[in-house]
């Protein structure tokens, strides 16, 4: 996912300034990270380098000036392709959990790798009560429960690969002895 692909499917929906669209973002996609408004800005003016968004005007207020972008012809285009184009899975997953089980291993044997595991497995679970929670409460807010969905699937596919961790590290240190 790019910065500029986003703000041009936030543009899509009409003209906008960085302030609403830095906004509308972190509504959105209340999991991803906050946009900074320097982000906000330096991507707009790469896309409006390419042609994919220009001015649409200027607002004066009591405060700085505030420019309002909208999505071009050639803007649209490309965040409909970008869209509707599936992400193929990478090559190479990264997955911190098994590096750090696998560092484990090798300083402290299988009783750290355990100990990291049972703990790393505690904090998930905590963190897909709390999502639970988040999702109860999201009433309705289908970009909250869609974004809580998503992170307890993967916080379970963690749960699961750490429970058949737990177990192959017993078996491995087993077959060592």
């Amino acid at each position: 996912m790019t910065t500029g692909h986003v703000l041009m499917g936030l543009l899509s929906r009409g003209p906008q300034h960085g302030y609403d669209l830095k906004r509308h973002h972190d509504e959105l996609l209340p999991a991803a990270r906050p946009m900074a408004f320097g982000q906000v800005y330096a991507a707009l003016g790469r896309l409006a380098g390419k042609g994919l968004v220009a001015e649409a005007a200027v607002e004066q207020g009591s405060g700085p000036e505030r420019v309002v972008y909208e999505l071009t012809d050639a803007g649209r285009t490309e965040v409909d392709s970008w869209a509707a184009e599936p992400d193929g899975p990478g090559e190479h997953v990264a997955n911190p959990l098994a590096t750090k089980v696998a560092v484990a291993l090798l300083v402290g044997g299988r009783d750290a790798a355990t100990t990291y595991l049972r703990r790393q497995r505690a904090a998930h679970l905590e963190r897909m009560r709390s999502l639970t929670r988040d999702k109860r409460e999201a009433k309705g807010d289908l970009h909250r429960v869609l974004a809580a969905d998503y992170a307890l699937s993967h916080l379970d596919a963690d749960v699961r690969w750490m429970e058949d961790a737990l177990e192959r590290v017993h078996d491995l240190e087993g077959d060592r002895a």
